[in-house]
């Protein structure tokens, strides 16, 4: 790391997921990168990012510039030691303004060594500066494999016969994932390898919680802008308050978000007319072995996601978007909202929960078209929600929400194929 600008800095990962930013974190550290995840957000983070705002930015700006406060106002880390990671966008969200407001803010109150480490969705996020093929690969895997542990955790935690046993046995395999992902100095194949056995492992911890799929629950998918649908302390632990008013969650991952910068990169290279440049080879490479490394890591589980398969092609998602929205002009993620509905939809969903910063213009332009998406998938209930970190009591909304997916459960054309574990125990139950 000798000349590189990180070199004595540590970098600090917003807290998006607790294991996407944990396993994130570990793959820095696997090329000599101290990294960790920002401390837990509380009500002093929505303090500190609302005093330094306007109120007019969205909610992720306010919590992730409140949490790096925290770690500069209490003095935990001098600012020319620390690196903040923010991604940014060419897309029409306000996202892309974060890092230049945050350096703002950051100059204005003395902390202007703080260094923001931004990389685009223009470049495929590849602009991370040395170690930057072998940093990436790592970094894809160990996203994929959080996302992995985090399905299997939604799909297990509703049927728990014990509270908290689902959690805690994520927690486990996150740690065990991050471990593995850490270590130095491994070749490509033998970093999969390791990454594939820890997931096995962590797999195994979760098969052995107890549970009772006897009878199954209305599947709820969850879209929406990524960081406020995938933050607990943003969405007010939205999915954990659908699955006490009984439902399963199926949540749209970080690894989504990948896929559609990769396919926004390879579309401005067509655009620009370098179908046949070098970068063109680089980004079809890229997605090659992103690929061939996500079918490998999601072969660990076997049958586990029967019935829950994520899209083979992001451009999967764009094409049922279409007949709402021109992928060709509407940028950003309402796209991936509207054609993430139709797909879920297809494989069965009983209802859909759109998750959005408050003002978010995603989530207005998607509401504006759920009408029509709900008309067209046999009237199935899409709530948007929208949060701007006041504590709002929404169980009579979703106690609402949820007798209507319960009666479009009962009358639904599309069911849902249940993975080996939940069908033999709803076959055992509809047998007896």
């Amino acid at each position: 790391m000798s000349g590189s600008p990180l070199e004595g800095r540590t970098v600090f990962f917003p807290t998006m997921t607790e294991a996407g930013s944990q396993v994130i974190a570990a793959a820095f550290r696997s090329v000599g990168i101290e990294a960790r995840t920002m401390p837990p957000s509380d009500e002093e983070t929505l303090v500190l990012g609302g005093r330094y705002s306007s109120g007019e930015e969205c909610l992720p700006l306010k919590v992730t510039l409140g949490d790096a406060l925290k770690l500069l106002v209490h003095g935990e880390i001098a600012p020319d030691r620390m690196a903040i990671f923010m991604p940014t966008s060419d897309g029409p969200c306000r996202f892309g303004q974060y890092g230049p407001y945050m350096k703002m803010v950051f100059q204005e109150m003395g902390f202007g060594d703080v260094l923001l480490l931004s990389p685009t969705c223009r470049d495929g996020y590849s602009g991370v500066g040395e170690h930057a093929d072998e940093l990436l690969r790592t970094a894809w895997r160990a996203l994929v494999a959080g996302d992995l542990l985090q399905k299997l955790l939604l799909r297990l935690r509703p049927y728990e016969k014990e509270r908290g046993g689902a959690d805690e046995a994520f927690e486990a395999a996150v740690d065990g994932v991050c471990r593995a992902v850490e270590v130095p100095g491994e070749s490509p194949a033998r970093k999969l390898a390791r990454i594939a056995e820890s997931l096995r492992q962590g797999r195994a911890l979760l098969h052995r919680v107890p549970a009772d799929f006897s009878s199954p629950r209305p599947l709820i998918g969850v879209v929406g802008e990524i960081f406020c649908r995938l933050n607990a302390f943003s969405n007010d632990d939205a999915l954990r308050k659908v699955e006490e008013a009984g439902g399963e969650c199926w949540i749209s991952d970080v690894s989504e978000w990948v896929w559609a910068t990769n396919a926004e990169q390879i579309r401005m290279l067509k655009r620009f007319r370098k179908h046949l440049s070098l970068e063109m080879f680089g980004a079809r490479l890229k997605w090659h072995f992103q690929r061939k490394d996500e079918h490998v890591l999601l072969g660990v589980f076997e049958d586990d996601f029967r019935g829950y398969e994520e899209p083979h092609d992001i451009r999967t998602i764009y094409d049922l978007a279409r007949p709402y929205l021109p992928p060709e002009g509407a940028l950003g993620e309402m796209m991936l909202s509207v054609g993430k509905t139709v797909y879920l939809h297809g494989k069965g969903a009983d209802g859909i929960l759109d998750i959005n910063p408050f003002s978010c213009m995603n989530g207005i332009v998607s509401e504006a078209v759920y009408p029509r998406v709900s008309r067209d998938c046999d009237a199935l209930p899409i709530r948007v929600l929208y949060f701007d970190g006041t504590h709002v009591d929404r169980r009579y909304e979703l106690e609402i929400f949820m007798d209507l997916v319960r009666a479009y459960s009962a009358r639904k054309r599309r069911h849902r194929v249940l993975p080996e574990r939940m069908g033999d125990a709803s076959r055992a139950v509809n047998a007896g």
